[in-house]
């Protein structure tokens, strides 16, 4: 019961700290009721890192954890919700490089506790499977003709005409995402939702996306495209300065004023209602989400004219008019059934004309021979993605396998653990031995890597202090090619510390340096650099070659020992035949 109340306690403080960060964003200063819920909804996205996850992985995810075969109408306990966001999440982090993961626990934790707060307001612990997919399909990244297109598959029957009630489901719990983020009042379900947004009788997918991706599209639906607006938009740049605030530069989307000349304001103004002179807020304003120079404008006005832009582009491809089955990604593992590879080839038929469809439009836009070369480029990288993938995948099979032979030729036997105790011991030393030695290699390896750093900062103060001699008494030229060959010998590791600037005294390099090379720089004036670098490098090459053949010596014993042990135990096995 103490556990229970403390993970209690914990998700209700997750769930606070996730609202009051969105309270301190300060959201409720935007005027605009869907500007507002928009940027409520794309913060939480953001914060619980949905938008780095793709509708075609969450759709993924689904199929993986077993959703596609349960009905709409199950319920799935807590416990299993949080399974499924782990995988999500956790898949998430393999695709993402090392230097941008996420924290995955935290993840999990606010997203939880906001589907929880959204979704299960009587605290049944139970959530229904239509309601986590709608909720993670429209919350996630990725295209809105994506998302769209999976949601039509979730609520159309088998011959690819939308059912009504499906839809009124679906309404019912999109909707409940805005209230989550108290904008209930403006975009809360009412029972004209549907009639406002479908008059017609018969919906297929195409009339699906004609309607919801339309401009302006459904009031009730305002904020879903004006979300994925806002994502595209964050990092846009408009050379323009802002009328009111007199911001040089913009960030986001601009406002230009369809009355006033020249007008313009940048989001932050327009969403909180700034107006000044002439203008006012009862002006029609202009939506921009990317900036044009007037020479671009003038090219698309005469490409326009010419007949080289197309007019009248649909808002998203036409697709075919046939059954639109859910979008479930094929698994490797599971067997399908006829029916099953049916729809599959079905929807890679559906690709191929979405290909053809967006390789007719194209064709308008740019000459054939570009399209050719951007096929072509397509393919070759896709044939080396393939082989890339296979070489990684036999590396690490390969990996795999030394592994496994390694691990099975370091683990003792138990024959030979019983014919011979001593042998094992002294087989232990000998292993014990090695490892000296490979330690002591490994740290003469650091002192030589440590004594070429200071080496070549030798070199470049000479090289340096020989140069200015050179340049007060007129150059000496027969001097300076000696020190050049030497200066110029490549050293194994470069190091921006040692030597970094020419006011270091020599003797403060030479720390740690012993033997022939000390005595090389000991002088007042150096020797003949080159070859007591040759002495140096000649003498770890001697004490390396040592520690090289003592080590093979301590392996040759090792298995000279096992060897013996193994013709021991064969000539006692003898004897007692023998006998």
């Amino acid at each position: 019961m103490i556990e229970e109340g403390s993970k209690r306690g914990k998700a209700t403080v997750e769930k606070r700290q996730l609202f009051m960060e969105m309270r301190a964003q300060n959201f409720d200063v935007i005027r605009l009721s869907t500007y507002r819920t928009a940027c409520k909804l794309r913060f939480v996205q953001k914060r619980c890192n949905l938008h780095l996850v793709d509708v075609w992985n969450m759709i993924e995810a689904f199929r993986d954890n077993g959703l596609n075969t349960l009905d709409h109408g199950a319920e799935i306990n807590v416990s299993r919700l949080e399974t499924i966001l782990s995988s999500i999440y956790y898949q998430l982090n393999k695709r993402l490089p090392t230097t941008h993961q996420i924290n995955v626990e935290q993840s999990i934790g606010l997203l939880l506790n906001f589907m929880v707060a959204t979704y299960d307001s009587e605290s049944h612990g139970k959530l229904t499977v239509f309601s986590m997919k709608a909720m993670l399909s429209t919350m996630c990244g990725g295209k809105i003709v994506d998302k769209l297109r999976y949601i039509f598959s979730q609520i159309s029957d088998s011959s690819g005409v939308m059912v009504f009630a499906k839809f009124d489901q679906f309404l019912r719990e999109v909707l409940k995402l805005p209230t989550a983020v108290f904008e209930g009042p403006s975009f809360g379900y009412t029972e004209h939702s549907l009639r406002t947004c479908f008059p017609q009788q018969k919906i297929v997918l195409n009339t699906f996306l004609d309607v919801l991706m339309a401009d302006p599209p459904p009031q009730c639906l305002v904020w879903l495209p004006l979300m994925h607006r806002l994502a595209n938009v964050e990092n846009v740049f408009h050379p323009v300065e802002c009328s009111y605030c007199r911001s040089e530069s913009m960030m986001g989307f601009r406002y230009r004023c369809q009355q006033c000349h020249g007008y313009q304001l940048c989001q932050s103004c327009f969403w909180r209602g700034h107006a000044n002179g002439p203008h006012s807020n009862q002006h029609q304003m202009k939506e921009h989400s990317s900036w044009k120079s007037p020479a671009k404008k003038l090219s698309h006005a005469i490409s326009k004219s010419l007949g080289c832009v197309p007019i009248g582009e649909p808002p998203h491809p036409v697709f075919p008019e046939q059954a639109e089955r859910p979008q479930e990604p094929p698994h490797t593992v599971v067997l399908e059934s006829p029916s099953r590879l049916d729809e599959e080839h079905r929807l890679i038929a559906r690709y191929a004309a979405r290909l053809a469809a967006e390789a007719g439009n194209s064709t308008q836009q740019c000459p054939p021979s570009d399209l050719s070369f951007n096929f072509d480029a397509n393919k070759q990288q896709r044939q080396l993605i393939a082989e890339l993938e296979n070489k990684n995948r036999e590396i690490l099979q390969e990996i795999q396998r030394l592994r496994l032979e390694h691990e099975q030729a370091s683990q003792p036997t138990p024959e030979k653990a019983q014919q011979n105790p001593t042998l094992l011991t002294e087989l232990r030393l000998l292993r014990h031995r090695k490892d000296e030695l490979e330690r002591r290699m490994s740290a003469l390896q650091e002192s030589r890597r440590e004594l070429m750093v200071q080496l070549e900062g030798l070199m470049r103060l000479l090289k340096d202090e020989e140069q200015k001699q050179a340049s007060q008494s007129g150059g000496s030229p027969h001097s300076s090619p000696s020190h050049g060959a030497g200066c110029s010998m490549p050293m194994p590791i470069r190091s921006t510390s040692a030597g970094s600037t020419p006011t270091h005294t020599p003797q403060d390099c030479l720390a740690g340096v012993g033997g022939d090379v000390l005595e090389a720089f000991a002088q007042g004036v150096p020797r003949n650099l080159r070859n007591d670098l040759l002495v140096a490098a000649d003498s770890i090459t001697n004490t390396m070659s040592s520690l090289v053949k003592e080590l093979h010596s301590v392996d040759d014993g090792a298995d000279e020992e096992e060897t013996n042990m193994r013709n021991g135990g064969e000539r006692g096995t003898m004897r007692v035949h023998k006998q």
